[in-house]
């Protein structure tokens, strides 16, 4: 993969669910999965996750450890972990925006499927199924909505 920014950007949806504020549409649900989920995690319920709680639980974040656990104290709290998974995130959005707007080669806002081809080719594997108004551009917001889309597919197939 050579253009991974913007769909490990989007991929960061489940992650970002421990970032999220209640002003965040639909923050409810996810915020409770999230919760349940680090409670979960946290084996000895003191309200934050060891190292080897947060491997077992979180193996990808657990490579992050010592940059979540921002005031050293060997644990990672939910705060903690919120506030690193943010960063990420935004981190995330950031470079993808940026590979987007290289690779919107006329400027509009929207990538054409040879704009895509060349610049995102990740996004063109999908393109057809991203164009959802089917006028042979895809924005950020198709991008972003076909993204959601996949990811709920995903959560649900893991559920069944």
């Amino acid at each position: 993969m050579r253009y991974p920014i913007l769909l490990a950007a989007l991929l960061l949806v489940p992650a970002a669910a421990f970032a999220e504020t209640p002003a965040d549409q639909g923050a409810a649900p996810r915020q409770g999965r999230a919760a349940a989920h680090f409670k979960k995690m946290d084996a000895d319920g003191n309200g934050s996750l060891s190292r080897a709680e947060m491997e077992k639980g979180m193996p990808r974040a657990a490579k992050d450890f010592d940059a979540i656990d921002a005031n050293k104290d060997g644990q990672a709290s939910r705060d903690e972990l919120r506030a690193h998974l943010r960063g990420k995130a935004q981190a995330a959005r950031q470079k993808g925006a940026e590979r987007f707007k290289q690779a919107d080669a006329d400027g509009n806002g929207s990538l054409s499927k040879e704009e895509a081809e060349k610049g995102m080719p990740m996004i063109a594997k999908n393109f057809d199924a991203m164009d959802a108004n089917k006028d042979g551009q895809a924005t950020p917001d198709e991008i972003r909505a076909f993204m959601r889309d996949k990811m709920k597919e995903r959560r649900g197939a893991r559920t069944m």
